[in-house]
């Protein structure tokens, strides 16, 4: 399973690193891509991840979620 997220307020590697491995401790990810240039944020799961559990993750980073990608 695969969701996408925007992310607004990274802007460099670190950034990137961050949001990925807060996300990456969530129960049941499999995977975290991040794309720095338009800031989103692709989740890969075994099963639905709870989109709250998502933004605590991102807000723990320092950045704030936005809303899923279509």
């Amino acid at each position: 399973m695969e969701t996408t997220y925007t992310v607004t307020g990274m802007t460099c590697g670190h950034c990137v690193n961050a949001v990925t491995g807060e996300i990456a401790k969530i129960d049941g990810v499999t995977g975290v891509q991040v794309e720095l240039a338009n800031g989103s944020v692709t989740v890969t799961s075994a099963g639905p991840v709870d989109k709250a559990d998502v933004a605590a993750a991102v807000d723990e980073a320092g950045y704030d979620l936005v809303g899923v990608q279509p």
